[in-house]
């Protein structure tokens, strides 16, 4: 196998456990727009949130609000500011072994990119309130890349700036399908899926997932299996809480 020298990491249920606050982000949201808790309105809302996760923002209000592109926007900024509102509020708390995963990878001279859905302030917010933003080498959002997930395209935005020569050399990992369909689109090697979020083993299964593990802490494990001496004495870096799964025709 190609040695993986990328690691393009999602945000949102992968490195940062804030799920319960983009629930509360995405029902503020569309509260503001008339669909409030409790009615067959907001059920069906926040099954395609849920269902549309890892998607551009805006993309998923798009959804809920079919062929009204002013309400869409609106829900939109009022998400975007009652998410940063938490923010500020909470901060972001690292998933757990998330730091430690990081280093371990840098340490074995592998670049690292955060892929997220957010628009470039919120995630700029958002990068401003991790004291781990230093080990990231880039941080990638769907206004870079021109379309988010599922599209390849924040993927191969993060290869073509990181002077990547070969898409093989690239693992993403994530917590939704659209991040197993980024990644087998954009020609990733390994993608993997993280069960610290909202989809299921199944789905990410089905979204393309090479690999399932339980969460960010267990990555190195896998994209360090082939170089058991990364920096880490007495870690073995083979056969940790990772399981194979069968290849995908996403």
């Amino acid at each position: 196998m190609t040695p993986v020298r990328l690691a393009c990491l999602d945000l949102a249920g992968t490195t940062i456990g804030d799920i319960d606050m983009l629930e509360r982000a995405f029902a503020e949201a569309i509260a503001t727009q008339g669909i409030v808790p409790g009615t067959s309105a907001y059920a069906r809302a926040m099954v395609h949130v849920h269902r549309s996760r890892g998607c551009p923002k805006i993309e998923v209000f798009r959804g809920i609000f079919p062929g009204n592109e002013a309400q869409a926007q609106a829900a939109n900024l009022t998400f975007e500011r009652a998410y940063e509102g938490a923010i500020e509020r909470t901060g972001l708390a690292p998933a757990p072994g998330m730091v430690e995963a990081l280093e371990r990878l840098r340490n074995a001279d592998m670049r690292i990119a955060l892929i997220t859905g957010f628009s470039r302030p919120t995630l700029s917010r958002v990068l401003s309130s991790l004291s781990w933003a230093d080990k990231l080498d880039l941080a990638i959002c769907p206004e870079d890349a021109g379309r988010g997930r599922p599209y390849p395209d924040m993927v191969l935005t993060a290869v073509l700036r990181s002077g990547i020569e070969d898409v093989r050399q690239v693992a993403v990992a994530g917590d939704s399908e659209s991040d197993m369909l980024c990644g087998r689109r954009a020609g990733a090697s390994i993608v993997a899926g993280v069960l610290t979020g909202v989809h299921s083993r199944e789905r990410l299964v089905g979204g393309g997932a090479t690999h399932i593990i339980d969460s960010i802490a267990d990555l190195p494990a896998l994209l360090l299996a082939d170089r058991p001496t990364d920096g880490v004495p007495g870690v073995v870096t083979h056969g940790v809480a990772m399981r194979d799964v069968a290849p995908s025709s996403n």
